[in-house]
């Protein structure tokens, strides 16, 4: 039975100037290096300059796409961008990415589902290819996260990062087996009971301020593992795929530690996961899709190799989605 999938065309992605070593941290607060590496794997992390949007990052990360793939805007029916640090309240961001590139045509939109947004925005662009709603569509992860940082807090402002990452999906046919190039299966969940564990302090309709990101690390984590592993498992079980199947692990960068514990979960080795949180820090929404450009640019991912991406996020907000190269 002929079915349409979701194919990814060409990944880009854009990375603020300013480099920011762990060592900027030890002369700010009560930390070090050596603390910072040993607990999260992370030691450095790129931040916007002064007046550099979120949007500004998304264009970058979109153009870089583009080129990549030999298109114009003018080739995109839509774009889906995941953020949690929009420029304003209002226009969604993807509208701004839309009118830099010069798209006059179709329709964009933001998701925001925190660190899982590019799970959840990637699903989604999968829905409408496959409903016949759109044929090419650009997905983008873009994040200012440093401007939601208390400096002050040790345990949560050394994580963050700036940048973003994209991906041009493009509809095409398959069987409708596993063996099919694009997207295979997702799954998407959230719990709003633990909203307390990862959220922002502030917002339009109750303080009127941006606020500062809030963190209950242990317990993120615990939840993380747990529900990261469990989603993996559901999404290959829906595409008819096995752990023993993936080629390459592609997750949210938010802990090193975090990373190899859901691998082992899955008995995957090391070597088949992609790993650019010491580089990146955890940049949420972005972090997938700039993990991807990443590896894609130094040719790591063959054409026919299974990828699983995964995610959580505040919410909590967690999901996954594999795919074929």
């Amino acid at each position: 039975m002929s079915v349409i999938r979701s194919v990814i065309l060409a990944t880009g992605h854009y990375l603020p100037e300013r480099v920011v070593d762990n060592s900027w941290f030890e002369a700010r607060l009560d930390t070090s290096d050596q603390w910072i590496r040993e607990r999260t794997g992370i030691a450095r992390r790129h931040f916007a300059a002064e007046g550099e949007t979120t949007s500004d990052l998304g264009l970058r990360a979109a153009q870089d796409a583009l080129d990549r793939a030999g298109l114009t805007a003018g080739d995109l029916d839509a774009i889906v961008l995941a953020t949690s640090t929009p420029d304003l309240t209002f226009p969604a961001v993807a509208t701004m990415v839309q009118q830099g590139l010069g798209m006059t045509r179709g329709f964009a939109f933001d998701v925001q589902a925190v660190c899982a947004g590019f799970v959840f925005a990637l699903a989604n662009a999968d829905g409408m290819i496959r409903s016949g709603q759109a044929k090419r569509v650009m997905v983008i992860g873009a994040e200012t996260f440093s401007r939601i940082m208390d400096w002050s807090d040790r345990s949560t402002c050394v994580l963050f990062g700036d940048g973003a990452g994209a991906v041009i999906l493009e509809a095409a046919e398959g069987d409708g087996s596993a063996k099919d190039r694009g997207i295979l299966a997702s799954d998407l969940n959230s719990d709003g009971r633990y909203r307390e564990l990862l959220y922002v302090d502030g917002g339009v309709s109750s303080t009127g301020t941006a606020g500062v990101l809030r963190m209950q690390g242990n317990l993120v984590f615990r939840h993380a593992v747990e529900k990261l592993a469990k989603t993996a498992t559901t999404t290959l079980d829906r595409a008819g795929l096995a752990p023993g199947d993936i080629d390459w692990l592609v997750p949210h960068q938010a802990n090193a530690r975090i990373i190899t514990s859901t691998a082992q979960k899955l008995d995957l080795p090391m070597e088949k996961v992609v790993l650019t949180v010491e580089d990146h820090g955890n940049t949420s929404a972005a972090s997938i899709p700039l993990a991807l450009a990443t590896a894609d640019a130094e040719g790591r991912f063959e054409r026919g190799d299974i990828i699983l991406t995964e995610a959580i996020g505040g919410g909590l907000s967690w999901g996954s989605v594999v795919l074929r190269w």
